[in-house]
């Protein structure tokens, strides 16, 4: 939302809430550190992160917890997509099995 005041703009900015409400708070405190080591930090080079990691341990937590309660499965988010599945990896292999498969007919 910009907001224009005697000629001079101004932008406010509203945060997202948690998915939690208990977590609120702690989102705030998380997303103040992150916006500080961004600016104050990162910006000037500096890409340790480390940081805000104890806040955001506590806000992870947070979420996690929150996210049980209303019973959202967990499992989904914490999948490593960076790696590949099963799936992925069979698709492949199949796919080359057939593909060298009809070459040599």
């Amino acid at each position: 939302m910009n907001i224009l005041i005697s000629g001079h703009r101004t932008r406010r900015y509203r945060s997202m809430n948690s998915i939690g409400d208990d977590c609120n708070e702690l989102k705030k405190q998380y997303d103040a550190c992150f916006n500080n080591w961004f600016s104050e930090r990162f910006l000037k080079g500096e890409t340790d992160d480390s940081v805000c990691a104890p806040i955001f341990k506590v806000y992870q937590e947070c979420v996690k917890r929150a996210m049980r309660e209303q019973k959202i499965e967990l499992r989904e988010i914490e999948t490593d997509y960076s790696t590949g599945t099963e799936y992925d990896n069979n698709n492949t292999a199949s796919g080359s099995k057939s593909q060298s498969g009809q070459s040599k007919s």
